[in-house]
């Protein structure tokens, strides 16, 4: 373990202000919600934009592993790939996916798949011959996450039948929470038929929405991740990471209630010590014509006093504003974390 990385994490403290929008519904189709210090906020699970953020690394071009029940089809197509007849390649992928996953979601990237199959090709495609303890120390030695799976190194991987797969998780994601109170509102609309000559109403129905300023905490555990990773691509991660971070933006309703709004105001630390994340207990009350500067104000009195508070324990090691200053861009600031890892 490079230890150079240990206890040393980066935290993306984050406001950003949508419109009109229903970002993340709940099982009804209404914008999710929680009642934090006694009154109603507007909520966005933390798996919605986990999901977003790992495909916004994808159109940045970072390869990613796949998180799939359907292991055996891309374990196939590996054998196919390698001359295996299509009885052959169907039988040894059904008994080498059944090695981890009992139709269970499992992360695996491309280069194990293939991995995979080389380890069937050496057995001649003869699905009796495999051997299930020799399997996962096989991916053991090739897994590299770097190369073709960034997203099982920073969501973590847990494969029940074979914990010698296990990766921790390096990215750690809260509930994005509004600051201030939020009630959802209903908007009723109606769609006409064209072909009708009275251009009548065809169909009627409902929709609930709501507009908020969100704080998003995330955390970057470097030490984690420098397990995973090699300490060299550590730069590009953080890199990529922080650029899907900025760019994604959950994806419901988005043609009919465009929520397109980047970060207002993000404060990033790099520290030492144990994560700390403003729990928003008190509401913010509208002031200067909205919710944000109120926000700004009561994010960075909290970090602040948590920093005086904490004395040496805070550990802090460097500290970023972003939204503050105009000559102090999203690039700008991936540069900085790139450089304080590298």
């Amino acid at each position: 373990m490079n230890t150079s990385y240990k206890n040393l994490r980066i935290e993306y403290h984050i406001l950003q202000s949508f419109p009109v929008s229903c970002l993340n519904r709940d099982d009804v189709g209404a914008p999710k919600s929680a009642l934090v210090g006694g009154t109603s906020r507007a909520r966005v699970s933390s798996q919605c934009w986990k999901r977003q953020v790992r495909l916004t690394l994808k159109a940045l071009g970072v390869t990613l592993g796949v998180r799939t029940k359907k292991v055996a089809p891309l374990i196939a197509e590996a054998c196919r790939g390698l001359g295996a007849p299509e009885e052959a390649a169907q039988a040894c992928a059904s008994a080498l996916a059944a090695a981890f996953s009992d139709d269970t979601l499992l992360f695996i990237s491309r280069h194990e798949a293939q991995a995979l199959a080389e380890y069937a090709r050496q057995i001649e495609f003869d699905a009796g011959k495999i051997n299930s303890k020799e399997l996962a120390k096989l991916l053991k030695k090739v897994v590299n996450p770097a190369l073709d799976a960034l997203d099982i190194a920073l969501f973590g991987r847990m494969v029940a039948k074979a914990t010698e797969l296990n990766v921790e998780a390096a990215a750690s994601f809260s509930h994005a929470i509004s600051t201030h109170r939020v009630s959802n509102e209903v908007e009723f609309f109606t769609a006409m038929d064209d072909a009708h000559p009275d251009a009548i109403s065809a169909h009627m129905g409902s929709l609930e929405f709501n507009a908020a300023t969100y704080y998003r905490y995330i955390s970057l555990d470097l030490g984690q991740l420098a397990q995973t990773l090699s300490p060299e691509d550590l730069p590009d991660a953080v890199a990529a990471f922080t650029q899907a971070l900025f760019l994604a933006v959950p994806s419901a309703r988005q043609a009919t209630m465009s929520g397109a709004s980047p970060w207002d105001f993000a404060r990033v630390l790099v520290r030492r010590g144990q994560r700390l994340q403003m729990p928003c207990e008190t509401a913010v009350k509208a002031r200067d014509g909205g919710y944000l500067a109120p926000s700004i104000e009561a994010l960075t009195t909290w970090l602040d006093k948590q920093e005086a508070l904490h004395g040496s324990l805070f550990g802090k090691v460097a500290a970023y504003e972003y939204g503050k200053r105009a000559d102090f861009s999203i690039d700008d600031l991936v540069n900085a974390l790139k450089q304080q890892v590298g």
